[in-house]
């Protein structure tokens, strides 16, 4: 388990005060369990810094997508919407049928409709490490990282 920003003692509960003071380390913020391929050079409480990155690995960064409210249809799931023409007015950016008649007399779960769009946990792979700065502990990664700018992600090796 690795933890990140420091949080007052007066915002941390009984059960999490223990589970920090048993590690003997101060309370954090964030916790994410991660599994490392050497377990035996970490110890508790050590910290984890940039240098155990390298350039041109690869690595899957997740994180919380940008949220974009209530969607449409169209928007969320790149339906096509109605014809402009030949009649047809006011249904450009309808659904259309949702599904069959009176037989099931329902609809099916799971059919895509509109609603929220984003805000939700993402994990995108094989992104490249192209620079390291040790001395600041920053990671470079080339690709489509998620969240929002100052977002909190999570890095780990492939």
């Amino acid at each position: 388990q690795m933890g990140y920003l420091e949080k007052e003692v007066r915002h941390t509960n009984k059960s999490e005060k223990g589970h920090f003071d048993k590690a003997g380390v101060p309370a954090k913020k964030i916790l994410k369990e991660f599994t490392f391929e050497e377990l035996e050079n970490i110890e508790l409480g050590q910290k984890v810094t940039a240098d155990i990155f390298e350039t041109g690995d690869f690595v899957a960064v997740s994180g919380v997508s940008k949220g974009k409210g209530f969607a449409g249809h169209m928007k969320r799931h790149g339906f096509s919407g109605g014809r402009r023409s030949h009649g047809k007015n006011s249904v450009m950016r309808k659904a259309g049928s949702i599904g069959a008649g009176s037989d099931p007399s329902r609809v099916w779960p799971g059919t895509r409709m509109a609603g929220r769009m984003g805000n939700e946990n993402v994990t995108v792979k094989n992104l490249e490490v192209t620079r390291v700065e040790k001395d600041k502990n920053l990671v470079f990664i080339k690709g489509a990282v998620p969240g929002a700018k100052n977002g909190i992600v999570f890095i780990s090796k492939i």
